[in-house]
């Protein structure tokens, strides 16, 4: 290379020939090393390489941040929040729920089966229940413990205990079983079913498919259906559209005061359709009563099927228009059977159906007046064996008193 092709330093960058009038004579800058490039393109790129090697082996490295601030925005939007962003309703369900599944059960019951060599093996069957009070007493479905060699329940800790039965009632469903804490329990207060309103809000809580501690939300969808269940015909159930599904049974029913109105005892079908079925927990407190009271549960019935008219239909039929239970016939052996009720004369098309007419009509029972198709199921269940109940009747175009004292169920009994 000649000096010619060198620079000078006081060249023009924009024109190399340029010079101005006194400018000092030019001197030529001698050419860089390639050594002194490769070893600056090394240095820059290691460090390149070491800043990408310690950030990426920090646990907690991540490229949102760096993207952030590349991009500027986020790549989603979202709405902004307002306090807890939770509804009134959605506040209650989740207050409900911290309380009640603390002291809602999971209850597995073993059962001891033969096989075709009559061979023994264990079957299990998946439940319900919730503690009603801190000495560690259970309520759940009879159906739920049926048959069990051995009890187990499991509460929301974790925690598990052998359980004991003290007390059934099989024309209702139910069960008492008792476990022995070793630790402060969480119990539930029972409310009054009586009372409860078509439409009013329901929490159901339990252990569908072995899901433990799950919340449906609901309503209460009618009152005092009769349901015919593989066991017995469970009269006076609440139904409800809260889920329902197997290993729900025994679980509560709740209102929005966190108490127990119900326990959640079948569905419609083998998955949920929104039909489930509850037992008021007024029938449950009068098991709780015998059993307190030293009194083996059994309950009485009437023995009498009887359909509920009122209104128009009663007109018709030149009944009072305030309505009442139209017996329909007297089982055998009944209690009933052996009291002046008496059962109808004659049968007449009502529509579809048929209608059996002439007997009495039920229109209170010990003074209170039959005022739903349930209303004498559930007088009934704060009923003892050996009772006497006065029933008004009316009969012949007059309300006459009926006595009937109360006998052990039978077999064909409706009521």
């Amino acid at each position: 290379m000649t000096p010619e092709q060198y620079p000078r330093a006081d060249q023009n960058a924009s024109n190399p020939n340029a010079a101005g009038p006194g400018a000092p004579t030019g001197r030529l800058l001698p050419p860089r090393p390639p050594s002194t490039r490769f070893l600056r393109v090394a240095i820059l790129a290691a460090l390149l390489v070491s800043c990408a090697l310690y950030l990426t082996s920090k646990s907690r490295w991540s490229i949102r941040p760096l993207a952030h601030r590349v991009l500027g925005t986020p790549l989603w939007s979202a709405g902004v929040v307002h306090g807890a962003g939770l509804g009134v309703d959605e506040l209650n369900n989740i207050d409900v729920y911290k309380a009640a599944s603390k002291a809602t059960v999971y209850i597995t019951s073993t059962i001891v089966k033969r096989d075709f060599f009559y061979q023994p093996y264990n079957t299990q069957a998946l439940g319900s229940g919730f503690l009603i009070n801190k000495d560690g007493f259970i309520l759940t479905n009879y159906h739920v413990i049926s048959g069990s060699q051995r009890l187990l329940v499991t509460l929301s800790d974790q925690s598990q205990y052998k359980a004991e039965k003290l007390d059934i009632d099989r024309s209702d469903d139910l069960a008492l079983i008792r476990i022995t804490p070793k630790a402060k329990l969480s119990f539930l207060e029972l409310g009054d079913s009586d009372h409860l309103q078509v439409g009013q809000k329901v929490l159901a809580i339990g252990n569908p498919f072995g899901l433990e501690g799950t919340l449906t939300t609901g309503v209460v969808s009618s009152i005092g259906r009769s349901i015919n269940a593989q066991r017995a015909k469970l009269e006076g159930m609440i139904q409800t559209d809260a889920a329902i599904n197997a290993g729900n049974s025994g679980g509560p029913l709740l209102d929005s005061a966190g108490q127990v109105v119900g326990i959640n005892t079948l569905i419609v079908g083998n998955a949920n359709i929104g039909l489930g079925f509850a037992l008021p927990i007024n029938r449950a407190k009068a098991l709780l009563s015998d059993y307190q009271a030293g009194r083996f549960t059994e309950r009485p019935r009437l023995g009498v099927s009887t359909v509920y008219i009122a209104g128009d239909l009663a007109d018709q039929l030149g009944l009072p228009r305030e309505g009442g239970l139209l017996v329909q016939g007297i089982a055998r052996g009944g209690s009933a059977a052996g009291s002046d009720l008496r059962g109808p004369s004659q049968v007449v098309e009502v529509g579809n159906s048929e209608l059996y007419i002439g007997g009495d009509l039920i229109m209170a029972f010990d003074g209170q007046p039959i005022d739903h198709e349930d209303s004498l199921t559930r007088m009934m269940s704060q009923k003892r064996i050996g009772d006497a109940v006065e029933l008004t009747v009316y009969r012949n175009k007059r309300k006459v008193k009926v006595t009937v004292k109360l006998r052990p169920s039978a077999d064909e009994e409706e009521q």
